[in-house]
């Protein structure tokens, strides 16, 4: 398997440090291919990676999140029901104090009727929302926001 490239204009400038990050999806999405890629990508990038994989129920990711240092969990949705699961696991997390200050995003097809919830998944406890066609741009300009707040 050839690595994944990301266009020099597109990367950000990583030198402020590798984050630690924690990614799934959310518990009715069974999705893999999109959890590879994404590992790839991010590691690639230079960050840690710890895949839950598909399926993955609220209290498994917040002990993941528990047992390991965790600098953000993105968690992502193509079925169509992330709003849902997403608003259960987003309070799931934030009922834990010591996950209260944890970078919280989710991504990928949040809901069926395509009309968008990123100010109702924002409100919710989310730190970032990347919708349907957001790409990998919006995506890595915001780890490279996030390790320029950690450095």
């Amino acid at each position: 398997m050839r690595p994944l490239r990301i266009a020099p204009q597109t990367r950000p400038d990583w030198r402020a440090g590798r984050l630690n990050i924690v990614i799934g999806a959310l518990s009715s999405d069974a999705h893999t291919w999109n959890l590879v890629f994404l590992q790839l990508l991010l590691e690639e990038l230079g960050h840690r990676v710890r895949n839950l994989g598909p399926c993955v129920p609220d209290e498994v990711v917040v002990q993941a999140c528990r047992e390991h240092p965790v600098d953000l969990l993105l968690v992502t949705s193509i079925n169509g029901h992330g709003v849902q699961d997403g608003k259960s696991l987003i309070r799931a997390v934030r009922n834990r104090p010591e996950l209260a200050s944890v970078p919280v995003a989710i991504g990928g097809l949040l809901d069926t009727d395509g009309t968008g919830h990123r100010a109702e998944l924002l409100d919710a406890g989310f730190d970032a929302v990347f919708e349907g066609g957001a790409g990998t741009g919006a995506l890595t300009t915001y780890l490279g926001a996030l390790c320029s707040r950690s450095a």
